[in-house]
């Protein structure tokens, strides 16, 4: 598959707001993860319906899934997730020249010079 085709599907699995939640949250337990209950109390989302969007996620590479026991938990595929930045940055703002090479915005406003 073309690499662009990839990026694409990529952007495509994280296209709603219930899966961004969940990968937010799967980040933010990096690297250990977390088991399906605990991702369904913390975005309260239902079992059926964490499970379609896990299944999503899981497919595009996007998190990991180990079983333990009866319990699976799943992390964010921290790999899969800093080459699809790699290439927005470098195809979509580096090519570009949409955002100088030499500064990245934070998600809270902070500029980090690079």
């Amino acid at each position: 598959m073309e690499d662009t085709a990839r990026y694409a599907d990529l952007f495509s699995a994280l296209g709603t707001e219930a899966r961004l939640r969940i990968i937010r949250l799967l980040l933010s337990a990096h690297p250990d993860g977390m088991v399906v209950g605990e991702i369904q109390t913390e975005l309260d989302i239902p079992n059926s319906t964490l499970s379609h969007h896990l299944e999503k996620l899981r497919h595009e590479d996007l998190v990991t899934v180990r079983r333990e026991g009866t319990y699976l938990r799943y992390a964010a595929n921290t790999e899969t997730l800093s080459a699809l930045l790699g290439f927005l940055y470098a195809e979509c703002c580096t090519r570009s020249r949409a955002v100088s090479s030499r500064e990245v915005i934070w998600s809270d406003g902070r500029s980090r010079k690079s």
